[in-house]
């Protein structure tokens, strides 16, 4: 149990920022599966559209803390290797 209030603060934001993190993080890994799905049947039009909600979900996850940017970079250079790939 932390003896200054400050630190008692800190850990309750730490446990609510990690549900929030970890909710932010599965939203990531449910569309990257769609994505390699969607890539997997071939349909073009609709791996676009999800290589799109997949970086918006990774950059904003960037944006709030959630991942590291060098994270993020490799995942949309993979996601989009394999959308350059049906072309």
């Amino acid at each position: 149990m932390p003896n200054i209030p400050s630190a008692a603060k800190r850990a309750r934001q730490a446990i609510k920022n990690n549900i929030v993190n970890r909710a932010v993080k599965a939203a990531i890994r449910s569309a990257k599966s769609e994505y390699a799905e969607a890539v997997t049947k071939g349909d073009k039009a609709h791996c676009e559209k999800l290589f799109k909600t997949v970086c918006s979900l990774v950059d904003k996850a960037v944006k709030n803390g959630v991942i590291k940017a060098n994270n993020a970079s490799r995942n949309k250079a993979r996601a989009a290797k394999k959308l350059n790939a049906l072309k």
